[in-house]
């Protein structure tokens, strides 16, 4: 090996230490440790030294005066961070620069549709409030049971005719109690031995009945061979206010807890005290709240729903109800799980039922033009005679609903008018049949083991007329 070469390249790389792949400020780490350690220097002993700091954190954008040659000293041999990415000059400053005028209208027109927008609503809802129309009310009945069943107030109709729509049931006092500080209205079944042998029923001979029909105080069985004939099955109550408490426009609200049980037909509903406009339906009809004992799988609504409906017309067979029926499901329950409110609220201009809240609202009916007019009755009835306006000569738009009403609570089972419609979910009788009654008692087995509650439970009823001081009571 040439010996002048050897010293040569130890000579180069001790002056160009990165021809050996090596920096000379190796050895300077190892001395300027020991000599901090000699030395004994204030100097924290755990610093990293300036040394150690790699080469990358030096400008090297200049190849003369060696490494870190442009970077000012500062104290201690630290040195300023200058960044390679970033260069001075290069720094955009858009907060500097001159702006568009037009800029900013991008930001003062959505603001001014904004407060347009929320003007309009402001209006909007201070219209609305102010159209509301707020009535007096005084109280006309607040019961609450703790006086029983008030004869002041409640009539009982003890009847067995089928109250014109076919109905199965006998009403009587007795299934018409107080249980718990609630009104209890249930639906039992009949002795046996009146439908299996021949017997009557007469509630005249007992001075029990309350209406001066003799079909509804009487009935019969007769187990002759192809009579169909027999007494009520089953045994319920029905109650009115029509001595004790009845209004002409106001509001009712009645807390109950309706049945459950296959063909139980629940009512809450008002009846005119008078006939003023002839008989049913001239007179009207208001169903706060109608339901069906049936469970949920009923095609026209079981006890998870009701409906309120206006009746009306001038004849049975011209009932325009359906233009003013409307029904309500209970939300994630039924109406035989808990008590709910079931109200009216009524004046000479609108009409609506609510449950629980005023803001629940299930019918309402606008009175803003003659209901002759609504209704499009045809021009001849069923009998072929031409059909007369019974409402339009008193010039109010609300006839007949213009007149005072009460109070009706009942529990009915089957019927032969239409409510449970034929064919459905195995209803046992069909309408038309001259011994529906008994066909459906010939089914008890299919249908009494669901009366797991049948009857209609009342906490509370209030009865408020409307008295402005203005109306035509």
């Amino acid at each position: 090996m040439d010996h002048r070469h050897t010293m040569d390249n130890d000579h180069r790389e001790h002056l160009d230490p990165r021809a050996s792949g090596r920096h000379n400020f190796d050895s300077g780490v190892e001395s300027r440790a020991s000599q901090r350690s000699n030395e004994g220097s204030n100097e924290n002993p755990f610093a990293s030294p300036i040394p150690t700091r790699p080469p990358s954190s030096f400008d090297t954008s200049s190849n003369s005066g060696g490494i870190g040659a442009h970077h000012e000293a500062l104290p201690g041999g630290q040195r300023y961070f200058h960044s390679r990415r970033v260069r001075k000059g290069e720094v955009e400053k858009p907060w500097a620069e001159k702006k568009d005028p037009k800029e900013k209208w991008v930001t003062i027109i959505p603001l001014v549709g904004i407060f347009i927008g929320l003007a309009i609503s402001g209006f909007l809802i201070w219209d609305g409030i102010r159209s509301v129309v707020k009535h007096k009310y005084c109280l006309v009945l607040d019961e609450d049971w703790s006086q029983g069943i008030r004869d002041s107030v409640w009539q009982h109709e003890v009847q067995l005719g089928g109250f014109g729509n076919g109905e199965f049931q006998q009403t009587t006092k007795d299934n018409a109690y107080i249980e718990d500080g609630k009104l209890v209205i249930k639906a039992t079944l009949q002795d046996d031995k009146l439908l299996l042998s021949d017997s009557k029923v007469d509630l005249l001979a007992s001075g029990d009945c309350t209406s001066t029909v003799y079909r509804d105080c009487v009935a019969a069985t007769n187990t002759t061979v192809g009579n169909s004939s027999i007494v009520p099955p089953v045994l319920s109550a029905r109650l009115n206010t029509r001595l004790g408490a009845s209004i002409k426009y106001g509001r009712v609200e009645v807390t109950a807890r309706l049945p459950e049980g296959d063909w139980l037909w629940p009512a809450i509903w008002m009846m005119p005290v008078n006939s003023t406009y002839g008989q049913w339906p001239q007179s009207g009809e208001i169903d706060l709240a109608e339901s069906r004992g049936n469970n949920y799988t009923y095609p026209q609504g079981g006890n998870d729903i009701i409906s309120s409906t206006l009746h009306w017309g001038p004849s049975s067979l011209s009932d325009a109800f359906w233009r003013t029926n409307v029904k309500r499901q209970a939300l994630h329950t039924t109406f035989a799980n808990k008590f709910h409110t079931f109200g009216l609220e009524w004046s000479e201009k609108y009409l609506f039922t609510y449950v629980d809240s005023r803001l629940l609202q299930v019918l309402y009916v606008n009175f803003n033009k003659p209901l002759w007019q609504r209704g499009n009755f045809p021009q001849v009835d069923e009998n072929g005679t031409r059909t007369t306006d019974p409402w339009g000569y008193t010039g109010r738009l609300n006839t007949p609903f213009d007149q005072k009403f009460y109070l009706i609570l009942n529990v009915a089972v089957g019927g032969t008018n239409g409510w449970f419609q034929d064919q459905s979910n195995g209803k046992p009788w069909v309408d038309s049949s001259p011994n529906a009654k008994k066909d459906f008692w010939l089914a008890k087995d299919q249908w009494f083991p669901t009366w797991k509650s049948p009857q209609m439970e009342v906490e509370k009823v209030v009865m408020w007329q409307q008295c402005d001081g203005h109306e035509e009571l």
